[in-house]
């Protein structure tokens, strides 16, 4: 696909935020006309303003844009001359604009009774959610919309295919699988916020066996166990998918602020009654 608004279609629809790049005016010899579109995305570009190290630049710029979470648009003029390594001698102005607002990537790993109590709480968010289990008949006959239900014998393959920065979350029936997870996530090492359910006593013992394996002590401290905010009370599943959407919320909202974008803060799109104990 590389029509430009045949990708912001297909973008919008998987809630995936990009920049548009188009040439707004042109002077001399320049290698497309004024009104040349292309598309950044976190992983690919979609059609051309050109090539050379011209587009390479504006990627570049598009990129740095997507990282910093900047929804304000921007112009910078290029002048095609040896600085830029290309010999047209022109001169092109170009206009960068952010589409989509960015949406929080939250890999799910396990179905069971938390798994199932948590993840239509932050399917009510403006996220998009991967739901990993290998036991198909784990998961409900529908799912809440912006949730991808992904079945794989092999769940641990399926962190290779996490975007970055994503928040992952690990509630699998299965201390072992648990680990090896832990491990992987580690090893990618690109998360924004990593959690595990368990207790302190199951902390210290992976704590033990990642050292075993040579992780780094402070790169393990990253991984959130128990997880969930201290202030929510129980035991109930429930209870535990509460804490947890709260110390995502309150993760996304310290970061979304950072970035310095308009959205509405997730919190606000909370009920109220869950908003408080995410504050």
């Amino acid at each position: 696909m590389n029509n430009w608004i045949s990708a912001l279609a297909e973008l919008q629809t998987r809630g995936e935020a990009c920049v548009l790049v188009t040439i707004i005016e042109e002077r001399g010899s320049t290698p497309r006309n004024a009104g040349s579109k292309m598309v950044v995305s976190a992983e690919r570009i979609y059609d051309t303003i050109g090539g050379g190290h011209l587009e390479f630049k504006a990627m570049e710029i598009a990129r740095e844009m997507l990282e910093g979470g900047s929804q304000q648009t921007r112009l910078e003029r290029f002048s095609l001359g040896a600085s830029l390594g290309q010999c047209c001698g022109g001169v092109n102005v170009l206009l960068f604009e952010p589409m989509g607002q960015p949406q929080a990537q939250i890999a799910v790993f396990g179905a069971g009774h938390v798994g199932r109590a948590l993840v239509p709480l932050l399917a009510s968010l403006p996220c998009r959610v991967r739901w990993i289990d290998s036991r198909e008949a784990e998961f409900p006959a529908h799912l809440p919309e912006g949730v991808t239900r992904i079945v794989n014998d092999e769940v641990v393959d399926e962190v290779d295919n996490l975007p970055p920065g994503s928040y992952c979350i690990v509630m699998t029936h299965n201390h072992q699988l648990d680990l090896e997870l832990t491990a992987a996530i580690l090893k990618r090492g690109d998360f924004t916020w990593f959690g595990l359910i368990g207790s302190k006593t199951k902390r210290a013992k992976f704590e033990h066996r990642l050292r075993d394996r040579g992780f780094d002590p402070a790169l393990v401290q990253r991984m959130r166990c128990p997880m969930g905010l201290a202030e929510v009370k129980g035991k109930l599943p429930i209870e535990i998918a509460v804490s947890v959407a709260a110390e995502v919320i309150a993760t996304y909202n310290m970061n979304f602020g950072e970035q310095g974008s308009t959205s509405e803060p997730i919190a606000r799109l909370m009920p109220v009654s869950r908003r408080s104990q995410a504050q």
